[in-house]
């Protein structure tokens, strides 16, 4: 039988991992042909794929103990932002568990949520309060909320006219004030300009430094390099490899013909 994403709050002790996930499979559709039906959903379901559908993670099994820094490696479409949302509990399994024993801040399409109309000042308190934060907590960090997203003359501009660059900033900012222990991060600093990507690496570190497990999904080699220690290398949705990231970057370049970057 499916299991349903285990989500526990209490009771997990020390030498208990932060993740877990045993022979989790996940499925989705190529086109509208195939749509499972609302019945399929709860009783029967076939583990096969149906005709249209395809298996975008398969036999996936591993553990994250509490404060590691793993970067997660694999070419387009092979299942690395699939693997996040399950973490982040946004999608669910169709075979397999998934453990998630502490709260999750997830920088994944990290603009989700926002509000268009809404100003800058109302998209940060809905945004914070949705994911936990208080109104009193809120009031205490907006300022080094806005500080760091350097949009002091924005706050009452809606949303919707933002440029992308400013939207990531905002949105960066509200996220990484959250204290979830366990980050999720998924590309979604490309759109920042450089000196803000340096800014916002920085942020990560601290958090690293804090004791935070940090899931981190990237193609430049560099910043896998600065901030993991240990890979994830899927390919196809499976899990080719789990090392130290070294290990697992050279595995990819010459998996693929890329020169190496050290």
């Amino acid at each position: 039988m499916v299991s349903a994403v285990d989500r526990p709050t209490t009771g997990a002790r020390a030498t208990t991992p932060v993740i877990e996930l045993q022979d989790v499979g996940i499925r989705f559709r190529r086109n509208k042909r195939g749509r499972r039906n609302f019945k399929d959903l709860f009783a029967g379901r076939n583990r096969r794929a149906r005709p249209g559908e395809f298996w975008a993670l398969k036999n996936v099994s591993f553990r994250v103990e509490r404060g590691e820094a793993i970067g997660v490696v694999g070419r387009n479409g092979q299942g690395k932002s699939t693997l996040l949302k399950l973490v982040a509990g946004v999608v669910l399994p169709d075979e397999g568990t998934v453990r998630v024993r502490e709260g999750v801040a997830p920088l994944i399409e990290i603009t989700g949520g926002f509000v268009d109309d809404l100003t800058v000042r109302d998209n940060v308190y809905l945004t914070a309060g949705l994911h936990g934060m208080t109104k009193r907590q809120i009031d205490d960090r907006f300022t080094d909320i806005i500080d760091f997203a350097e949009i002091h003359d924005f706050l009452d501009t809606p949303y919707k006219h933002l440029s992308s660059g400013m939207k990531v900033r905002i949105a960066f900012s509200v996220i990484s004030r959250l204290e979830e222990p366990v980050i999720l991060v998924d590309e979604v600093l490309a759109v920042g300009d450089k000196a803000f990507r340096e800014k916002c690496y920085r942020r990560i570190e601290e958090l690293l430094a804090g004791g935070r497990t940090l899931f981190f999904v990237s193609h430049n080699e560099k910043d896998l390099r600065r901030f993991c220690r240990r890979g994830l290398y899927l390919d196809k949705g499976a899990l080719v490899v789990d090392g130290p990231i070294s290990e697992i970057l050279d595995r990819y370049n010459a998996d693929y013909g890329i020169p190496p970057k050290h």
